[in-house]
């Protein structure tokens, strides 16, 4: 029994590489390009040429970006001395829309979890490490005086914290967490507003 015409299965074939994304759902996402207009298709494509050509990770914070460095760490307004680490982008999204974080941050690009295959060394804890023992690899040439562990409350997260706090304790920088106004076992990226309000001005010391 003959399939579909080649560009279609290819096109099937891209979707289902998307996280999430079966057969079924790469089929809905298929006919629906085909039904829909030429120019909607094509906005697509060139949508997502621009974001493969033009973002890229800032140099600084590793914040998705498409100018050097970034939008945040550009700004003079900005608490440099104080950076807030997160996992991901998206984590760093949902602090910065709760207005409240006025420094600057930092993004792993994900968190240590062994079972997964992700170690230290596939994050971007070295240069975090670097923008706190050199002020010239920080935004603004700004010395770093204060370290805020932004990750989720999970196993993972509390692993990668541990990790952070020792690895940044020789350098002598004040290393702080986000208060368990976050609920163990949640996911950042699905905490309120007013939760993550609650988790930044109760933030406390890492202990020694």
């Amino acid at each position: 029994m003959r399939g579909y015409p080649e560009p279609v299965e290819r096109l099937l074939a891209a979707l289902e590489r998307l996280p999430g994304i079966g057969r079924r759902t790469a089929g809905r996402l298929a006919f629906h390009l085909l039904k829909a207009p030429p120019e909607e298709a094509r906005e697509l494509s060139a949508a997502v040429a621009a974001v493969v050509e033009t973002v890229g990770c800032c140099g600084t914070c590793w914040h998705l970006t498409d100018v050097q460095p970034c939008a945040i760490c550009s700004r003079h307004d900005r608490q440099r001395g104080c950076v807030l680490v997160v996992e991901q982008p998206r984590d760093l999204l949902g602090i910065e829309g709760t207005g409240l974080h006025d420094g600057v941050y930092h993004v792993l690009m994900g968190r240590i979890d062994p079972l997964g295959g992700v170690g230290p060394s596939d994050l971007t804890i070295g240069a975090l490490v670097e923008r706190v023992t050199d002020p010239s690899c920080n935004a603004g040439g700004v010395a770093v005086a204060e370290v805020i562990l932004g990750l989720s409350p999970t196993l993972e997260g509390d692993a990668t914290a541990l990790h952070l706090a020792e690895v940044l304790r020789p350098t002598g920088v004040r290393v702080t967490r986000l208060a368990r106004g976050l609920s163990a076992g949640s996911s950042l990226e699905h905490a309120t507003a007013a939760v993550l309000a609650d988790a930044l001005h109760g933030r406390a010391s890492v202990a020694e």
